[in-house]
């Protein structure tokens, strides 16, 4: 629906005799066939002018000429406040007036915006040639025409991620489009232009300045968009690595026991990971196989039987928790993305594990996620699958009802047989529901019959 609502607004501006045109990465995907996630205006009227013609407005960033448009709804009438809370934005369209913006004196925002008529002017602010074209969206019967003041469509043709105008001034402006331009080269599967790439490598530093949620919300597009293993040797290459995950940069050259893993070292294995990560991949899921085994560099020594990463997971524990503040994950996603590094050895345990232990693993929250990563994991190293197929039979062996059977006993029944409240409750609980899960105890009263010969008051 937004394609529809974006040539409305586009048709609506011109009606009104204002120049508007889709613009930037909506043009791109466009061109290169595919479906844009989202539709992007510009236009030479005022974010003033713009809101007098649209009512219904989000007011996101009207001082640097950006508007939010959405989809009319059918019982607002015209004239109803504008939202500027956390309504849904999700069939919004961008609208930004052409402009020229002066100094950045914070990396990111504009310490000046001048408005303009000119959409040449617009784009040369903009990031990437491929990401500066513009595009007409014509009628039902004429194809649009497309404005390309800088290049992009040849870019397009070749292969190429490069900087309008001076990489440099465009990264200065920005810094985190350093992190873009490496995003679309592995995205697309381009090459960076070697100016380009060299004003990257000489400004690296300075992504340390950008806000962690912007870092991390780029490094989760990496990872989930199926590139993940490119994206990181052009982070690597670029010297971006070192400063954004100094914790991944540090696998480098950490080598492993070739019997284990012949694939080479720390770094080598963890990019291949995420080359056989499932698409769409979530992000802890995704974040969770980055930092598998990140506790490794801490914990390598080399043994007279083989190397060893002693205590690997539990330091990996810390770091990866380290990882996840800096990065101001939620809460939530920094417990699945921790779960998932402190439980990852585990699959090699699973044939001696009891019946009840193997129960509760499987039954972990987040298990699809889990037995996810152990099969990359096993794909990048010695690509043996025979314990992911067998949780798999496992899987669908086990009713839920097994897996997670109601309790036999309770608090009040201990409270009853005349056992006092405290932690000694738990170790009993369990111990009940062992049994119960490897099918020892069935009934109420069997399992109250255990307690009272296992757990004398």
């Amino acid at each position: 629906m937004s394609k529809e609502l974006a040539n409305s607004i586009v048709e609506t501006l011109r009606q009104r005799g204002f120049q508007a045109y889709l613009v930037g990465g909506c043009v791109r995907d466009l061109l290169l066939g595919r479906e844009p996630k989202d539709y992007d205006v510009a236009t030479d009227a005022t974010p003033e002018q713009v809101m007098e013609i649209f009512p219904q407005t989000y007011a996101v960033g009207a001082q640097f000429g950006v508007v939010l448009v959405p989809e009319p709804e059918p019982d607002k009438k015209a004239g109803d406040e504008r939202v500027a809370g956390n309504s849904s934005r999700s069939h919004a369209v961008e609208v930004a007036t052409f402009r020229s913006d002066l100094g950045y004196s914070d990396g990111r925002h504009p310490d000046e915006v001048r408005f303009s008529g000119d959409p040449r002017e617009d784009v040369a602010r903009r990031d990437f040639t491929i990401n500066g074209m513009l595009l007409d969206p014509g009628g039902r019967q004429t194809p649009g025409e497309v404005l390309d003041f800088v290049g992009g469509r040849d870019d397009l043709k070749t292969g190429i991620i490069r900087s309008i105008g001076d990489p440099e001034r465009r990264f200065e402006e920005d810094k985190l489009r350093m992190l873009r331009a490496v995003r679309f080269a592995a995205r697309f599967e381009y090459s960076i232009e070697p100016a380009t790439f060299a004003a990257v490598q000489k400004l690296a530093g300075q992504i340390q300045v950008v806000s962690r949620e912007r870092v991390r919300d780029e490094l989760t597009r990496m990872l989930t968009e199926s590139h993940g293993r490119r994206a990181f040797l052009l982070l690597d290459e670029s010297g971006l690595l070192a400063h954004v995950l100094p914790e991944i940069s540090a696998m480098k050259g950490v080598a492993q026991p070739p019997e284990f893993h012949p694939e080479g070292d720390v770094f080598e294995h963890t990019l291949l990971l995420l080359e056989n990560l499932p698409s769409p991949c979530p992000l802890t899921l995704a974040w969770g196989a980055l930092l598998h085994d990140v506790g490794k560099p801490a914990t390598f020594r080399v043994a007279p039987d083989r190397i060893r990463f002693d205590g690997h997971v539990e330091v990996g524990v810390k770091i990866a928790e380290e990882i996840c503040r800096r990065l101001r994950f939620s809460n939530d996603e920094a417990a699945q993305i921790l779960a998932l590094v402190e439980n990852h050895m585990r699959f090699g345990h699973v044939s001696r594990m009891k019946e009840s232990t193997l129960k509760r693993f499987l039954r972990m929250p987040g298990f699809d996620e889990h037995l996810a990563l152990h099969r990359a994991d096993s794909l990048a190293s010695h690509r043996h699958l025979a314990t992911y197929e067998f949780l798999q039979q496992k899987r669908a062996e086990i009713p839920g009802a097994n897996m997670r059977p109601a309790p036999l006993v309770t608090g009040d029944d201990l409270i009853a047989e005349g056992h006092a409240p405290g932690p000694r409750f738990r170790e009993i609980l369990t111990a009940v529901e062992d049994a119960q899960l490897e099918g020892r105890l069935v009934s109420r009263e069997v399992a109250l019959e255990f307690v009272r010969r296992e757990f004398p008051v």
